[in-house]
């Protein structure tokens, strides 16, 4: 299915980018959450006919997301957890306890903007990328420890505060998760992140396939 990009999506293309992808990537994520529409006459000549207003306001909003990324700089969100005597926690950490532990910190968050490829299910200190727009993204590291005062101890050596054999607290190399840090330099084929949100939302793809237009 062809579709116009009215924001820029990562590794698909930017606003006003004519795409192909699978149907169902394109009813049950992009069509529905405004980041496109099907690349039709009707479309297309309304598009044109809008362009410099979407691209204004798209760049109105690039400029409100830098300035929250700027606010957010350096944040860093303490979590605390009931955990074993090696770092395992009887649990895990999700990106709706990241999102609520920002918003906590007087930031407005919704947790489909924190990206993480899995749930966190140990202590130490993990880097998070949070989307604030299409284009803007702001890093918060997310300390998880058993307590307060352990948490101040990771943030101060940058890494994970487990129990050894003999009952001594003791600072291990940290063991990260996947948190979909974005690289300037990433050369990767685009198809394989494409492909696996196309996947997922194909599973769910309806049968209908409705026309949308432009507003």
């Amino acid at each position: 299915m062809q579709i116009l990009l009215l924001e820029r999506v990562e590794k698909l293309g930017k606003l006003g980018d004519v795409v192909t992808v699978k149907p169902g990537y394109a009813r049950n994520y992009l069509l529905p959450t405004g980041k496109a529409l099907r690349a039709n006459k009707e479309n297309l000549g309304k598009f044109e006919a809008e362009r410099t207003e979407l691209e204004a306001r798209n760049a109105d909003a690039k400029t409100a997301a830098e300035s929250k990324a700027g606010s957010m700089d350096g944040l860093t969100v303490v979590l605390v957890r009931a955990a074993s005597e090696m770092g395992q926690l009887f649990g895990s950490v999700s990106s709706r306890d990241i999102a609520n532990a920002i918003v906590e910190a007087g930031h407005d968050l919704d947790k489909r903007q924190v990206n993480m490829d899995k749930s966190i299910k140990t202590l130490g200190l993990f880097p998070i990328r949070v989307s604030l727009h299409a284009e803007v993204d702001a890093i918060v590291t997310v300390n998880v420890a058993r307590s307060l005062e352990e948490a101040e101890t990771q943030a101060r050596t940058g890494q994970a505060v487990v129990v050894t054999e003999d009952g001594d607290l003791k600072e291990v190399p940290q063991v990260t998760v996947e948190s979909n840090v974005k690289d300037d330099d990433d050369n990767n084929d685009a198809s394989s992140t494409v492909n696996k949100s196309e996947a997922i939302a194909t599973e769910k793809a309806d049968k209908g396939d409705g026309e949308q237009t432009a507003r």
